[in-house]
């Protein structure tokens, strides 16, 4: 028998082929067998929410069509989304982005972008643990902590991956978490990941979250409270002060979605914890995105320096079995973080613009909800296709606001959604609310 290594691998792997071959022909067999026979329920073209959506969205075709009207679902557009937006050939006054102060159509966000991929590429092209490392991954997340008033921060490629991927690593199947009633998608994702219990407060109603918890976090092991500071869909604060009272009383940690308060709450647009003058520790984890008011794509985690090392070390999707987040996006985060601080009158501006806009839309006879405090002004029709009619007509007459239909918002809020943004004038806004009530009124 030889012993010559090229010689056993060799032959390792003639019989590795050999066997290949044989299981390949065994799996065609049976495919070829089973091709005639009709699977309806594995398919997933008859799957209940691939029917839903076919039903849904072939109505609101046949509406768009009857009505000599462009679908505008995914509509594509040309030049930066923010206080305008270019699509199908015409400049419309935008009331759909998140770029709440406009940083994303900066030029000096753009010159930090191009910087970036001269220096380091387009992308890491690697995890961070591996050699995908960027020097401009540390300077944000400095800089991150720093504004927080916290240890250290930890950014990731994607707002929505964050947070599932930090209650997923956190939480297991003894533990809780106890959710507001609106929360994003992705922290449901997280806790479906996590295989731990989830269970849902009253929107924004401390009140309930105390009953909630007296009723069960005697059950679990660890108990993670989750709340935004700004509610995407609605445009309200966070009680944040009570719900922490009643979260430590009770013995839980605590979360804060700050995707949409960044930028956009406080003085100087520190967020929630600025906005209510608390101290970096007064919860456990602040999340972000560097999607919204920072103009770029990203997310983040801060908080306590042992876990934020965890997290980056270990927790699959931050930094572990994922490419590290774009260099770009990071050089942009950072130049938009930049001009927030030397600029803060920018949150001002945005302030103004989003009262203006909720005072005139309830003056206008609107049902605004609970929108408070916030650039997100919802008007909410109760009725997909009347609400679906009204942005159609709105984007004719010159302004982008897009519909919001479930599963995003419950069935029977549906609504128009407007995204106040630092850079709009006061005759945007006016001539948006106007419209919007002839519309409404020919509906």
């Amino acid at each position: 028998m030889t012993t010559d290594p090229r010689e056993v691998a060799r032959d390792l792997l003639a019989r590795s082929a050999g066997a290949h071959a044989a299981a390949a022909a065994v799996v065609a067999a049976r495919v070829k067998n089973t091709q005639t026979i009709a699977r309806p329920d594995t398919s997933f073209v008859d799957h209940p929410d691939v029917v839903r959506v076919r039903e849904v969205y072939g109505r609101l075709a046949e509406m768009y069509s009857a009505a000599d009207l462009t679908n505008p679902l995914f509509e594509p557009h040309c030049g930066s989304n923010g206080s305008t937006v270019q699509q199908a050939g015409r400049r419309l006054i935008n009331f759909s982005s998140f770029s709440y102060l406009n940083l994303a159509a900066d030029s000096r966000v753009h010159a930090a972008a191009k910087k970036a991929i001269d220096e380091y590429g387009t992308s890491a092209s690697a995890s961070r643990i591996v050699s995908g490392e960027v020097a401009l991954y540390d300077e944000l997340e400095t800089r991150l902590a720093r504004r927080y008033d916290v240890d250290a921060a930890v950014i990731t490629p994607s707002g929505y991956l964050t947070n599932a991927a930090v209650i997923g690593y956190l939480l297991g199947a003894k533990d809780v978490a106890v959710c507001d009633a609106l929360v994003h998608s992705s922290v449901v994702s997280g806790t479906r990941w996590a295989g731990c219990k989830r269970l849902t407060f009253r929107h924004n109603d401390p009140d309930s979250l105390e009953a909630v918890l007296k009723m069960s976090r005697g059950s679990f092991s660890r108990a993670l409270v989750i709340v935004e500071g700004c509610y995407s869909m609605d445009g309200d604060i966070a009680r944040l002060p009570d719900i922490i009272e009643v979260a430590r009383r009770h013995n839980c940690s605590i979360m804060i979605d700050e995707a949409h308060s960044l930028g956009v709450l406080g003085e100087g647009g520190g967020g929630i914890r600025e906005h209510f003058s608390l101290p970096g520790d007064a919860v456990d984890i602040w999340m972000g995105t560097l999607s919204k008011a920072l103009g770029s794509v990203g997310g983040f985690v801060a908080g306590n320096a042992e876990l934020m090392r965890a997290l980056k070390y270990a927790a699959p999707g931050v930094s572990l079995f994922a490419t590290g987040a774009s260099p770009a996006t990071i050089g942009a985060a950072l130049e938009a973080l930049n001009i927030l601080e030397s600029e803060p009158q920018r949150v001002g501006r945005l302030r103004r613009n989003g009262e203006k806009l909720r005072t005139l839309a309830r003056s206008n006879g609107f049902d605004t909800g609970t929108s408070d405090g916030t650039p997100i002004v919802p008007v909410i029709f109760g009725d997909v296709a009347r609400a679906g009619l009204a942005s159609l007509r709105m984007a004719q007459d010159g302004v982008n606001v897009p519909v919001i239909d479930a599963p995003s918002v419950p069935a029977g809020q549906e609504r128009l959604r407007f995204c106040a943004n630092a850079d709009h004038t006061d005759e945007q806004i006016e001539y948006a609310v106007r419209t919007l009530r002839t519309i409404v009124d020919s509906l």
